[in-house]
């Protein structure tokens, strides 16, 4: 599996690039800004992008917006010392498929497999930042067809893939999820991901 590594700060590429090989994944590249993630995505197109989001010139979130333009399947994961909402919700919409803080070091590993075998990752610490409105369990609310969804809203799926999968239109899945939304109490397809690996 081909990685690449992008970060600000050379010592996190190097300890980042460390625990990634280290685990037989291959580095096949490392850059330092949202501009190299652009070009060594595009240059090397690995099985994933590590990026941090706060980098000099073009962020980490205006690079993946610009690599899921041209390639929706990218498999990018987040890497930060941040834990802000906005910044959580902006890179899931864009189709991120995790979010992990950088003190989280024995998480990168679990994570890096749980984007490559397709899951979306969240830090626990950001799970938690990103409580929903309502803590109560209300899964059991949910019909068997509507928790067949949320499981493949969480895994990163769109709605044409998750209507292909369970052979339903994508408007019937576009309904199903605002009937979701309305149930929850929730915003958005983020919010009900998170919502799924919390309860």
């Amino acid at each position: 599996m081909k990685i690449v590594i992008v970060d600000d700060d050379p010592i996190v590429v190097s300890a980042l690039s460390t625990i990634v090989e280290n685990s037989n994944y291959q580095v096949v590249a490392r850059g330092y800004d949202g501009k190299e993630a652009v070009e060594l995505y595009t240059k090397y197109q690995p099985d994933l992008l590590m990026t941090d989001i706060r980098m000099s010139g073009m962020s980490g979130i205006e690079a993946a917006e610009t690599i899921l333009k041209s390639h929706t399947d990218a498999r990018i994961l987040l890497i930060t010392t941040f834990e802000d909402d906005d910044y959580i919700h902006q890179a899931l919409s864009l189709g991120c498929k995790g979010y992990l803080l950088k003190d989280n070091l024995s998480g990168i590993i679990p994570a890096i497999e749980a984007v490559l075998s397709g899951s979306m990752v969240f830090d626990s610490k950001i799970v938690k930042s990103m409580s929903t409105s309502s803590q109560v369990n209300k899964m059991d609310d949910l019909s068997e067809r509507e928790r067949d969804i949320i499981e493949l809203v969480a895994e990163g799926l769109n709605n044409k893939e998750i209507a292909n999968q369970l052979y339903l239109s994508e408007g019937t899945v576009r309904n199903y999820i605002s009937q979701m939304l309305t149930k929850l109490d929730l915003r958005d397809r983020t919010q009900l991901a998170v919502y799924y690996y919390k309860h």
